[in-house]
């Protein structure tokens, strides 16, 4: 089947050559093309490194499809002649006052009358018959029209310039010549007769045309909906302006009556205080000498009637007790401060932040944190009230730098409550925010998620089933993903070497892949119920040693791994052991001891977290221990990685150990299918 793309390509540079015109214009189509932003940064590459070819692409203006410019650039394309006789044609249609001079008369050139395409050249009468004389071979050349359009009469390959394009491949959707066919490019491509392809598309254009001219009624009702419609917005949006302006005036008289209210009552309390310390200030003017209380008494003292002077000194000694007692003890009358007048607008200042369009009624979605996490990828679950009237939500995250600079939101629409997102940086901390959507109407965002991803890409293996695993003591499932200790009949069967000084053993299990360079990450769960579990790194000939060791005979006391608290480890500590394993159990992680770290048990503990992630830069010979919660580090420390190195896993007693299982992009595929 041909595609509608026949005409799909550019220019070619044979006959470019064109007419002395006396009014010429210069061809739209080609400044367009150099007008556009690609098509300079074509150019200007070359300008700088004319030598040297490079491979670029150009966007085609005709299928939009992008096109390899190979070695030869521009010069490798078609013309595209139908596109430039219809540009001419309407050219001429619109500078019909404009008329075309005669290119080979003498000045002053006379109006041509016509053009020859043979000759690329314009003529009058008089010169026409001159340079066509009857009964030559120019007098059978082509004329036309006065035209400002020469193209050829033949279209000639890019590849291959002195042969003509005759046939049509159907793989690539261009015209070929047959040099092409036979030894180039589309050699192997199924190619057409020229004749045919033409036959075919223009069929299919027809059919096209014709189709669009049987639905013009129905486009021009349609336009008239459009119409409908742009007047039916223009004259809501004004209403909905209408409508925020009443809400708001609204909100301001509110404003305006509190405001004054608290003005008011602010007044009144000034009021008051002032007149408290206006009549104490009177009374302590009193005591002075010459004013009031004083200066009475003064006027008393004078009084030498006996009678008179105790029938009134009584009452006046009184009263300077009185004030003599608060000069002992002054206090303020009233309080200058207006704390208890601090109006509290944090609550609403919030509430207005948040004023928008969110009447509908489309609450807040929130990102659940519990079941949102991040291991190779992250997994973001989120639950809303009215998760049936959303018709779909937008997940939004960014990075955050170690400087705390955010950078702009990535989106993503999601149509469930759980997206997966990939092509993450490690050790990255990113923000996660989502909104939910009713039409055109959206909620505010979600209270931001902050996920910290792993220090380094995820390791993915699987427990070893035939080196190190020991079928009588641990039990493995299926998928090799979880395996559990059976702390039982076994352990009873070893009391007697117990009891004569002797511990069981560790039941050891590895992973089915090792390491023998660059940084991986891997995270596992610990049953809360275990007893004493280990988990690690070892190499390939520390495990050989391990495995070798006959069972029941080795005292894990004894043994010199850096997760249990031994008493070899107290007398001696290798910096850099070809292992290193934790210790834990009984719902607490112990600190192996080291010169560094503290000697006080109570710091050696901490709680077990939920799920444990181990970090392994083989490079650099380093091992980490991560809470997988928080994604921080809890115990570092150097191990030789001189050989391969292994995840390493041991258990005594009950317990159970569960990889963790990746997030894969089948989870979100599978939630897009719900």
């Amino acid at each position: 089947m041909l595609d509608d793309s026949f005409n799909d390509v550019g220019s070619d540079n044979s006959n470019q050559s064109s007419p002395r015109l006396r009014f010429p214009s210069p061809s739209v189509d080609k400044i367009d093309r150099i007008s556009r932003p690609g098509y300079k940064k074509i150019l200007n590459g070359w300008k700088r490194n004319s030598l040297t070819p490079r491979t670029t692409t150009f966007p085609c203006p005709g299928c939009e499809h992008d096109v390899d410019l190979g070695e030869r650039g521009i010069n490798g394309l078609f013309r595209n002649f139908t596109l430039e006789t219809i540009v001419e044609r309407y050219r001429q249609a619109a500078r019909a006052a404009t008329a075309i001079m005669c290119d080979l008369c003498k000045p002053p050139p006379q109006e041509s009358t016509k053009s020859c395409m043979d000759c690329s050249a314009s003529y009058c009468n008089e010169c026409f018959k001159i340079y066509h004389p009857w009964g030559t071979v120019k007098a059978q050349h082509e004329y036309v029209g006065p035209t400002t359009n020469f193209r050829p009469k033949i279209l000639m390959c890019p590849e291959h310039e002195t042969e003509r394009i005759n046939m049509y491949c159907e793989l690539c959707k261009r015209p070929v010549c047959h040099l092409c066919k036979l030894g180039g490019n589309h050699s192997n491509h199924r190619v057409t007769t020229m004749s045919s392809a033409y036959k075919t598309l223009k069929e299919k254009l027809s059919k096209d045309i014709d189709y669009l001219i049987g639905k013009e009624s129905q486009v021009k009702s349609q336009i008239s909906e459009l119409n409908l419609l742009m007047k039916e917005t223009e004259c809501n949006g004004e209403r909905a302006k209408e409508e925020a302006i009443t809400h708001f005036e609204k909100l301001f008289e509110v404003l305006e009556e509190r405001k004054s209210s608290v003005l008011k009552a602010i007044d009144a309390s000034k009021k008051l205080r002032l007149d408290k310390f206006q009549t104490q200030m009177e009374e302590y003017q009193g005591l002075l000498e010459n004013n009031g209380l004083v200066g009475y008494a003064q006027e008393v003292l004078k009084e030498t009637d006996q009678s008179c002077f105790v029938q009134t000194a009584k009452q006046l000694h009184l009263r300077i007790q009185k004030a003599t007692e608060s000069l002992k003890s002054f206090r303020p009358a009233a309080q200058t401060s207006f704390e208890d007048y601090v109006v509290n607008t944090s609550k609403q200042t919030e509430l207005l932040g948040e004023l928008s369009f969110f009447s509908s009624g489309i609450d807040v979605p929130e990102i659940n944190e519990e079941q949102s996490k991040v291991y190779n990828n992250a997994l973001i679950n989120w639950h809303h009230p009215e998760k049936d009237k959303a018709d779909s939500y937008v997940l939004e995250y960014r990075k955050i730098n170690k400087d705390e600079e955010m950078l702009s939101w990535n989106e993503v629409e999601v149509c469930g409550t759980s997206k997966v997102i990939s092509d993450l940086e490690s050790n990255v901390n990113y923000a996660f925010r989502v909104r939910a959507y009713k039409g055109s109407i959206c909620s505010p965002c979600s209270r931001e998620l902050i996920l910290h991803t792993p220090p380094a890409p995820v390791f993915s293996f699987l427990f070893d089933e035939k080196c190190g695993y020991n079928n009588e003591h641990l039990l493995l499932n299926l998928k090799r993903d979880r395996v559990e200790s059976r702390a039982g009949f076994n352990l009873l069967l070893a009391a007697e070497r117990i009891q004569v000084g002797y511990y069981t053993s560790l039941d050891y299990i590895i992973g089915d892949v090792g390491i023998t360079k660059g940084k991986h990450f891997w995270a596992f769960r610990v049953e809360p119920y275990s007893y004493m579990v280990k988990v690690g790194v070892a190499s390939s000939d520390k495990l050989q040693e391990w495995l070798r060791s006959p069972r029941d005979a080795v005292s894990p006391r004894y043994e010199q791994d850096s997760g249990h608290d031994s008493g070899s480890e107290d007398t001696c500590f290798d910096s850099s052991q070809p292992f290193t394993l934790v210790t834990i159990g009984m719902k607490k992680f112990f600190i192996p001891k080291s010169p560094t770290s503290s000697n006080e048990p109570e710091n050696r503990v901490l709680p077990m977290p939920t799920s444990i992630g181990v970090f392994l830069d083989y490079d650099k010979g380093k091992v980490g221990f991560y809470d997988m919660d928080h994604m921080k580090c809890l115990y570092e420390r150097q191990v030789d990685c001189s050989h391969t190195m292994y995840p390493a896993f041991a258990l005594m007693g009950s317990g159970g150990i569960q990889l963790e299982e990746s997030i894969t992009a089948k989870y979100l595929e599978y939630q897009e299918n719900m």
